[in-house]
């Protein structure tokens, strides 16, 4: 296995470079704006997304305004672990560009700090097998516990110096980071974060872009794609999702730019992605119970902004409506 990871497997697929392009002209449209930059509220509110968002992604119960609240020092009535674990989150992304991403060491600090009280190796390397198993099968047998360490080197290393676009190094990694599974647990949000921060150390506004909310919105693709991914050995269709993760997640922070779109109609554009679902998809997503509140704060102000359309207006109350972004 030496070496393997000095030349990760990927092809540059036409969708892959047009992605790659439109998000950089995005990003660099926001970063000459300054709009994300100059407003700390917006960059709070998206910090919270994305920490409530991958955290839901390994079944933790909180909800945004239950975030919100520990954020604000205050009481939460939830499954102490998953208080725990969003504490922790909190104060990881609240270090985040402190981090360097090709350190080895900022690597474990994070995780320690991610993972602390929730598991023995906390800021270690596991020393132990580790199996992935989803519907009660093994998909993936990571690589032994002695390889991890140069593992991870050869990855960080890789990264670091490839030339590469960085999105699409960012990508990899957080693909390649996955495959070799280098911590008893937390391997999916340290991924995750640290994705974050490579990207964050090309365009500093992805340090606050809420990409894992795409993801959580699309996740059984994310593990579909990682899946598939680990059995051709292979990160293409990985990174073409994650992609457009980035891709929508760009796009809805140039809706949070437009004065006219509401906090509730940012969220539900966010979710929607670039996706066609039901009204009922669209609550599960932004953790609603209450469809006229749905209805009136999100659904129809959207509607009417010109932001999302329906798939059949002639019939508005059809059981098979479904929603998507206008023009997609």
């Amino acid at each position: 296995m030496k070496g393997f990871l000095y030349k990760p497997k990927y092809t540059l697929t036409d969708e892959i470079v047009t992605l790659v392009a439109d998000i950089a002209a995005k990003a660099e449209a926001l970063t000459i704006h300054g709009g994300m930059e100059q407003n700390p509220k917006l960059r709070r509110i998206n910090r919270i997304k994305s920490i409530q968002s991958s955290l839901a992604i390994e079944n933790n119960t909180l909800t945004v305004e239950q975030v919100t609240a520990l954020l604000d020092g205050k009481r939460v009535l939830a499954p102490p672990q998953d208080i725990l674990e969003a504490r922790n989150a909190i104060r990881a992304y609240n270090n985040l560009l402190d981090f360097n991403p090709y350190d080895i060491g900022d690597l474990l600090s994070a995780h320690g700090i991610l993972m602390k009280g929730l598991v023995e190796e906390a800021g270690r390397f596991r020393s132990g097998f580790v199996g992935i198993a989803r519907g009660g099968k093994i998909i993936h047998i990571a690589p032994p516990a002695d390889d991890v360490p140069r593992l991870v080197a050869d990855l960080i290393l890789w990264v670091k110096d490839a030339a590469v676009h960085p999105l699409i190094r960012s990508c990899v990694f957080h693909y390649e980071f996955e495959f070799v599974h280098p911590f008893q647990d937390g391997n999916g949000r340290m991924g995750r974060m640290w994705q974050t921060l490579l990207l964050s150390r090309w365009k500093r506004i992805f340090a606050w872009l809420p990409v894992e909310g795409i993801v959580r919105a699309r996740q059984q693709e994310y593990y579909a794609a990682l899946a598939h991914s680990n059995e051709a050995r292979d990160s293409t269709e990985f990174v073409t999702l994650m992609l457009n993760a980035i891709s929508a997640a760009i796009g809805g922070c140039t809706d949070q730019d437009n004065d006219q779109v509401t906090d509730q109609v940012r969220r539900l554009l966010e979710v929607l992605g670039a996706n066609t679902l039901s009204a009922a998809e669209l609550m599960n997503l932004l953790d609603l119970k209450h469809r006229p509140t749905f209805r009136q704060n999100y659904l129809r102000p959207a509607l009417e902004r010109g932001r999302i359309e329906m798939t059949l207006p002639d019939a508005p109350n059809s059981r098979n409506q479904r929603y998507r972004r206008k023009g997609g």
